[in-house]
């Protein structure tokens, strides 16, 4: 029966939310015990405390673009913590891989002279 109504209730929803911030919105529903929530601009993400606290939202330093915010671990576990790092630059391990496949540092050294890698 709600279908066909659908359209109507979703346009008196949005004219009552548009009097309200969002956290007005989610105060007053939430009395009622309506479940809300805000959905936060990446602004209001990245200057949120709780979310940093928690480690929901990281900074990480990265030698190229600097520092920036990144998403964190969303598993969290009381003996399992974890850190979250940057991504690596590009070919940044590939001395360090092609050594642990066996190649010496001569033969890395030749592969950069032949321009291999």
């Amino acid at each position: 029966a709600r279908l066909l109504h659908l359209k109507p209730i979703f346009a008196r929803i949005e004219k009552w939310t548009m009097t309200k911030t969002k956290f007005e919105a989610m105060e007053i529903l939430n009395k009622y015990d309506i479940p809300c929530g805000p959905i936060l601009s990446m602004k209001e993400i990245a200057e949120e405390p709780a979310l940093r606290a928690t480690g929901t939202i990281v900074e990480v330093d990265h030698p190229v673009r600097g520092k920036y915010l990144t998403v964190g671990n969303p598993i969290k576990m009381s003996d399992s913590a974890t850190e979250v790092t940057r991504s690596p630059l590009l070919g940044e391990h590939t001395d360090e891989v092609l050594a642990q496949l066996g190649y010496s540092a001569d033969e890395i050294a030749e592969l950069r002279t032949e321009r291999v890698i």
